[in-house]
Order: structure tokens, then C-alpha cells, then sequence
């Protein structure tokens, strides 16, 4: 191994490929997310925001291509994937927005008919 670093001096100068070491090494359970930490010197949340910029990447790489032509407007990858689970969170929202208002619906007193006279 090369000369060791401080965490001061080495703290938030990660290469993609490290980074990418860190992550794989705690997917593949070779190493706990606190030992990860403690090694390199970051916080929890550091290593939680490479996991989440990781997955993303590789959902975003496994995606079909899409032709160049049926691109109209190019979003920002991150922006897609965003959008994307915002889109999940609205339609959970829908459903529990219909959810109590069929419920409100049951609740609520009949109106009397009114019978002809």
C-alpha cells in the first residue's frame, strides 16, 4: 500500500473509482458501511448519497437506448430519475387521496329524498 493520507487531507477528493470500491465492497458484504466509513474518513450520509448516485447510474445505464431520433428533449439523467420517482410518489398520493374520499363518502349522512307531492 501507498503512503497514507490523513482523513483531512483526504476528505472529499474521492475518484469515481474509489468511490465505486466503497460502494461494491458494501453491497457485496465485504466490508460494513461503518468500517467503509471509518476508513475513509466521510459520514454515513456521504456513503449513502455514492450508493444512491451508484444505483441510479446503473439504472440509467441498463435502460434501452433510444434512438436518436425519437429524442425530443434531453433531460439531465439525474433529473429523469427524479422525475421519475416522483411520478411513483404521485400516483401513491392518488390512491390514498381516493382511498379517503371513498371513505368520507361512506361517512357522510344520506340527504333525505324528496318524495313528490
Amino acid at each position: 500500500m501507498g503512503k497514507m493520507e490523513s482523513s483531512e487531507e483526504k476528505k472529499g477528493r474521492y475518484t469515481a473509482e474509489e468511490k465505486c470500491r466503497a460502494v461494491l465492497s458494501v453491497w457485496t458484504e465485504r466490508r460494513t458501511p461503518g468500517e467503509v466509513c471509518r476508513e475513509l474518513g466521510v459520514a454515513w450520509t456521504v456513503l449513502n448519497q455514492w450508493q444512491e448516485r451508484a444505483m441510479e447510474g446503473m439504472l440509467l445505464a441498463l435502460q434501452p437506448r433510444v434512438p436518436k431520433m425519437e429524442k425530443t428533449v434531453a433531460l439531465n439523467a439525474r433529473l429523469a430519475v427524479l422525475l421519475e420517482r416522483k411520478s411513483g410518489a404521485m400516483k401513491g398520493l392518488e390512491r390514498r387521496l381516493a382511498c379517503l374520499q371513498s371513505r368520507a363518502k361512506e361517512k357522510s349522512p344520506d340527504k333525505p329524498q324528496e318524495t313528490g307531492a
